[in-house]
Order: structure tokens, then C-alpha cells, then sequence
């Protein structure tokens, strides 16, 4: 045990060594993201503030219908002058916010006028947010434009954050600004460039700022509620970011890692060109035809979603989702609390080597298949489970480092458990192959320690048998035939007693010794050991005919079961051994086998074994006899099958009386009982014959008991 759990250990801070190593080199990134894109399909659902948010799509329909209904020139980019029916609807419906996720960067096509009437459609909505074009590309202006006046945010704690911050990159040293149309009257302007793709392309984390020529330009979804509330503070310390009463945590490198709500339109989604035509009634005088109490109070961001577009990004719950839903995300993560975080470092590191160890020192302890799986499984599994509650609470729990370490750690346990346990398996299946049921032989693989080499002190039921007149057998057959009746009745007779859970000593020519309770435990060995020999006796009955066609003659075995103290286990030389038994109550089984021959029976067994098997079987007492090297007197007892008693019940009783009259000195009544059945009972007329040698010649002092003179 002590080597086991050795093993287990090491195993278990290697995995973990090796598990962290690929943690921190990146290489288990894509098994992580899998995890992660599988929690945020389980759990995506809205959040508090989800009702808040309500989202105008420029689908195809909207495109399509501007072209035909209203004759725009062209189906993208649409005069600026639409988006003025959409600002009336909104204002209308009282939005609280109004964010374009559209770039307003060049004047307009159908010209100056275009974006004049653009501008002060923007001047007369409330909080309307503009966008900004960030990059690190040439060609792009390096200052804030002294005429725009937004954005004049006090950050607390930005600058101290942007010196110490690692790989911080919100930091941009370039930007395109919207015309001053757009850019003068609109409460912020907000940065479109956002979205941090994984190396698998998927969008799982999100700038929420960035900074420019010293000035915060928050993401448009944080832009759309700063415009909402100017009064609120901004600070930022360590990796939180603080707008008003909320907090945004950051993650290492500035970013914010999004719950997403579930597919696109889970935040309420509006056509655009339903809020178009309103907007147009609106501006006419006439009926709206639509309910614009729909953005009351609500934060409104406005997108393309065509196809085509390339504003439609792959994120874990959607393949093609659109831009502009990213934008609702954060905001919506913001005003409901629930932005996600990572958690601690040293919590990863401390449960990865936990489960890498607990992993290893159980399965290296365990070494059996079903518990092994069930180990497994459950080590397996556990890290997902864990993943699945943390998310529940807004952390992001690494599921791939703790799951690898705990495989690697399986892994290596199994492979360490076949290589030393299977060897110790193979010698003990080749050891006792040959001797034990497959039955037994499983149950002392998985329980080796129930092997003591060198013998132990245990209480065995010990099975002698024997061929009758075997000698003159063998002189009617050449060697080869003797051998294949050999291997065909102790084949058969071998088949039975393993069956039963039995132990094959040896065999010695026709004779087979067997046991049973040992090497393992067999509480009812008595009763087993009965049973192969009653069901040895009807096999033998079963193959007697064919038998007979081999040899010319009938074939009769005598078995002899005694239970006992031995002492049982591997003895014999360093070089050669026997798993066998040495003791009294084996020699007394033996001998019990020969006394057979004295009364004619072919199964008998002593009274200790009848003390074991209880009502399982009946029997007929034999005899009290002396055995030749044994002081102590013993009764015998035929051991027969209830069915088989029934049928001669009326010979037993019989046989009883007269066995009782010779127990007590009465030869003359003995033998008239004997005389009765002595034609249907060979063990009574072997009596019959005694009394009638005690009649002539009567016993100075008498016993009851029945010398034996020979083995």
C-alpha cells in the first residue's frame, strides 16, 4: 500500500507539471475554449437588464425596401437623411440612449446638405452616441480634433493604470474621426473596434476602452451608457473599472470576457425599415402605425445585419453574429453585473495539482476495471462540474488544465497498474491455473493479499477420490488408451469440482485430491465439497456406459471428505513448490476414501463434515470405526442427495435399526435386520456378515466401534 500511494504521488506531480507547463505555453488554449463556448451555450440567458436594450436592424428587408419604396439610388450606403425618420421615432418613443454602430467618417454622397440635415437630426436626440475609428494604421490622424469637445472624461486612476498595466492594448496611437457634422453634436463618441478574436477566431473577449491621444474612448455599449448618465465617475484600479455604481472587471490585458445572452435578437429586435416608415408618419403629421412606447427608456443600438456586410462575427453561442449585438452585450453585462472574470491564478494551480494527485493515488490504489472507470469518470467530469457552478457566479474556471492533468494522471496509473499488477495478475492466474475455477482465480487477482505463502492455519473440507481396481484397468490398456481414459474421467470429474469452487491439490495417477476454502474464503466449503462428490458420483453413473465400451468392464470411484484444521499454502523447495495442505484431518479424509471398500459404498464422509452442511443433504450413519495411525474412533456417514434417500427410505430405517442393535452388542437382532435388506444393500450385507462372525465368536468387551486393519 505504502508503494502504491508512492506511486500515486509522483504520478500525480509529474501529470501536474507537465499538465501546467502546456497551461502556460498556451497549448491547451483550444480544449479550453471548447469548454468555455459549451458553458456559454448551457447558460446563456438574459439578463436583469436585458429589457432595457432594444436593437434597430438594417436587415436586407429594410435595404430592400428603401430601394423600391422610397427610390434610394442605391441599396448601401443610404443617404444620411434616412436615419433622420429613425431619430424622430426614437425621440418620440422617448430612447434614452441612441447608438449608431455605423462610421460616419466621410461626407456624405448625395452631399453637404446630406449631412447637414443629418446633423442636426443628431443635435435634436437625446444622448446619441457617434463612433470613432481607432488603429495603429498610417494615414490616420494622431491628435483629438481641439473642435470636439466630448469625451472630456476625468478618469480616476488611468494613468497610473497605463504605466503598470501588462500588455495593456487599448492604447491607440491613431484614429479616423466621424465629419463634424456627426462629431459636434453627438453627448460621446464610442470605439467600434472592440472585438478580440481567439486564435480559433472566436469572439469571447471585448476591449471596453481604448486610449487616445490622452483621452478615454469607451466601447459604444459603455459609450451608450455614459451618454445616458454624464454624471457618472470613471475610475480604474488594479483590473477593475469603475463606471458610476458599476464594475467592470478587466482581465490582463484590458479586456472584458462577455456573457452572452443567447442568439441573435435576444435582445429586442426592431426592423428598421418599420421604425423608418414611423419616423416618415412622424415627420408628415400623420397616424404613426406603430407602438413606439417599445424604446421608452431603453438603450438603442442600430447595425447593419445584412449578410454581406462583413458585420455578422463568429462568437461561442453563433457563427454569424452581428456586430452591432456585441456592442448590446457589454452594455447589457454592464447594467446587470455580470461581466465575467477570471479567476485566481493560484486557485487554478492548487486545484490542478489536487486532482492530478488525488487522480494518480487512486487509481494507482484502486487497480480493478469497473472501479477504475467509475475513478475516472468522476475525476474526469468533476472539473467541468466545477466550471459549470463558478459560471454560474460570473468566474471563468479553467475546465481544460485540471481535466488534462487528472487524464494524464489516469493515464499513467493504468499503465503503472498493468505493468505491475498485471504481472502479479499473470503469475497468479499461471500459478493456479491449473488447480483453481476461474471463478476463484478472478477473486485472488483482485485479492492477492488473501494469499499467505508459507502456509497459514485454516479450517478445510478435504476431498479424496479414487478409481476402484484401477491397477487391473490399466493391464487391458495399451499406454496411450490408458492415458486418454485418464484424461477423460479427471477431466470430467475436475470440471465438477471446480464448479464447485474447489482447489485441486493433485492428481496422483487415477486418484484426485482436492479442497475447498482455501486460498480464499468459502464459508459453505462443506456443502460444496459434498455436492462435487455426489455430483462426481452421477457423472461417473452418466459416462459408465461409454467407459465400459473401452475397457470391457464397469468403472467405480470411492471418495473420501473430511473437514478440519490444516495447515494450508505454497510449500516445497525455493525452486519448485505446491500450493497444498499438511495435517491430521487430511490423512483422516484419505483414509475415509479406503473404509469405503469395507462397506461398499463409494462416497463417505466423517462426522465433522456433517456438522457443516446442516440440512443440505441427507445421509445415513455408517459406522464408529478406528482408522489405522488415528487413536481417536470417528462415525462415518453415506452422504446422499434427499431425492436419492427418498427412494430407499424403507432400506435406510431398516439399516438404522440394525445398526443401533450392533452398537448395542445385540448381534443376533442386528442381523436379522441386516438380513432383510442385505440382497438391495451392499454396507448391510457387509453387517450381516459381521454380526454372524461376532455371533460365533462374541467380543470379551464391546464398543460399537469397527477396527480398521489396513489403509
Amino acid at each position: 500500500m505504502k508503494r502504491k500511494l508512492m506511486h500515486g504521488i509522483l504520478i500525480g506531480f509529474v501529470s501536474a507539471a507537465l499538465v501546467l507547463m502546456f497551461y502556460f505555453s498556451g497549448n491547451l488554449n483550444w480544449l479550453e475554449n471548447i469548454t468555455w463556448d459549451l458553458r456559454a451555450k448551457l447558460y446563456a440567458a438574459p439578463g436583469r437588464a436585458s429589457d432595457q436594450i432594444r436593437v434597430i436592424m438594417i436587415d436586407q428587408t429594410s435595404l430592400d425596401w428603401a430601394k423600391d419604396t422610397l427610390q434610394v439610388p442605391l441599396s448601401w450606403p443610404w443617404p444620411r437623411q434616412l436615419y433622420n425618420p429613425i431619430l424622430a421615432a426614437l425621440k418620440e418613443g422617448g430612447a434614452k440612449a441612441v447608438a449608431f454602430d455605423l462610421i460616419f467618417t466621410e461626407s456624405s454622397f448625395a452631399g453637404v446638405d446630406d449631412d447637414e440635415s443629418f446633423g442636426q437630426a443628431i443635435a435634436s436626440t437625446k444622448n446619441f452616441i457617434g463612433t470613432l475609428n481607432l488603429s495603429n494604421e498610417q494615414g490616420l490622424g494622431t491628435t483629438w480634433d481641439p473642435g470636439f469637445k466630448i469625451n472630456n472624461f476625468t478618469i480616476t486612476g488611468l494613468k497610473d493604470y497605463l504605466a503598470t498595466s501588462k500588455g495593456l492594448n487599448a492604447v491607440k496611437t491613431r484614429a479616423s474621426f466621424p465629419v463634424r457634422q456627426v462629431a459636434a453634436n453627438a453627448a460621446i463618441l464610442g470605439s467600434v473596434m472592440i472585438t478580440r478574436q481567439d486564435a480559433d477566431a472566436i469572439i469571447r473577449r471585448a476591449v471596453p476602452f481604448h486610449v487616445f491621444d490622452n483621452r478615454f474612448v469607451p466601447s459604444l455599449g459603455l459609450a451608450a451608457y455614459l451618454g445616458a448618465n454624464p454624471d457618472a465617475s470613471i475610475g480604474i484600479r488594479d483590473t477593475m473599472l469603475k463606471l458610476g455604481s458599476h464594475q467592470v472587471p478587466l482581465d490582463k490585458n484590458g479586456n472584458v470576457i462577455m456573457r452572452y445572452r443567447g442568439k441573435s435578437q435576444t435582445h429586442k429586435a426592431v426592423n428598421a425599415a418599420a421604425v423608418l416608415q414611423a419616423g416618415l408618419r412622424i415627420m408628415e403629421g400623420k397616424a404613426i402605425g406603430m407602438d413606439l412606447s417599445v424604446f421608452k427608456d431603453a438603450y438603442v443600438f442600430l447595425g447593419v445585419t445584412a449578410p454581406g456586410f462583413k458585420d455578422l462575427r463568429p462568437t461561442p453561442l453563433q457563427r454569424d453574429y452581428p456586430g452591432v449585438e456585441l456592442h448590446a452585450t457589454i452594455l447589457d453585462n454592464l447594467l446587470s453585473g455580470d461581466f465575467m472574470q477570471e479567476v485566481s491564478l493560484f486557485i487554478v494551480l492548487l486545484f490542478t495539482i489536487a486532482l492530478s494527485l488525488t487522480a494518480g493515488i487512486s487509481i494507482r490504489l484502486l487497480a480493478k476495471g469497473l472501479h477504475d472507470a467509475v475513478a475516472s469518470l468522476l475525476f474526469l467530469t468533476v472539473p467541468f462540474i466545477l466550471g459549470c457552478l463558478f459560471y454560474t457566479e460570473n468566474y471563468w474556471f479553467p475546465v481544460a488544465v485540471p481535466s488534462t492533468g487528472a487524464f494524464f494522471s489516469i493515464a499513467a496509473a493504468i499503465v503503472v497498474n498493468y505493468t505491475l499488477e498485471g504481472r502479479q495478475k499473470r503469475y497468479i492466474k499461471n500459478a493456479f491455473k491449473q488447480y483453481l475455477s476461474p471463478a476463484v482465480i478472478e477473486r485472488l487477482v483482485e485479492n492477492p493479499d488473501k494469499l499467505t505463502l508459507g502456509g497459514e492455519v485454516r479450517e478445510l473440507s478435504i476431498f479424496f477420490s479414487d478409481v476402484q481396481g484401477f491397477t487391473s484397468i490399466s493391464e487391458r490398456l495399451s499406454p496411450q488408451e490408458l492415458t486418454a481414459l485418464l484424461n477423460d474421467y479427471l477431466t470430467a470429474m475436475t470440471d465438477i469440482i471446480l464448479s464447485e469452487g474447489g482447489t485441486i491439490d493433485k492428481y496422483e495417477g487415477d486418484a484426485i485430491i482436492a479442497f475447498w476454502n482455501a486460498p480464499l474464503d468459502v464459508p459453505d466449503h462443506a456443502i460444496r465439497a459434498i455436492r462435487a462428490a455426489l455430483r462426481c458420483g452421477r457423472k461417473l453413473i452418466e459416462l459408465r456406459p461409454v467407459f465400459k465400451e473401452r475397457v470391457g468392464r464397469d468403472i467405480y470411484a470411492r471418495i473420501g471428505i473430511n473437514t478440519g484444521t490444516v495447515v494450508v499454502g505454497n510449500m516445497g523447495s525455493s525452486q519448485r513448490f505446491d500450493y497444498t495442505f499438511l495435517g491430521d484431518a487430511g490423512n483422516l479424509a484419505s483414509r475415509l476414501e479406503g473404509i469405503n471398500k469395507q462397506f461398499g459404498t463409494y462416497a463417505m464422509m466423517s462426522e465433522y463434515t456433517l456438522a457443516h452442511i446442516h440440512d443440505e443433504f441427507a445421509a445415513r450413519e455408517l459406522s464408529r470405526v478406528r482408522v489405522v495411525g488415528r487413536a481417536e474412533p470417528v462415525r462415518v456417514y453415506e452422504p446422499m442427495f434427499k431425492d436419492d434417500y427418498e427412494a430407499k427410505a424403507e432400506v435406510l430405517r431398516t439399516f438404522a435399526e440394525g445398526l443401533e442393535k450392533f452398537y448395542g452388542g445385540d448381534f443376533k437382532a442386528a442381523l436379522t435386520s441386516f438380513e432383510v435388506i442385505s440382497k438391495v444393500d451392499t454396507p448391510a450385507k457387509v453387517y450381516a456378515d459381521k454380526c454372524r462372525a461376532l455371533t460365533a465368536n462374541p467380543p470379551q468387551q464391546w464398543d460399537g466401534i469397527w477396527v480398521m486393519t489396513e489403509k
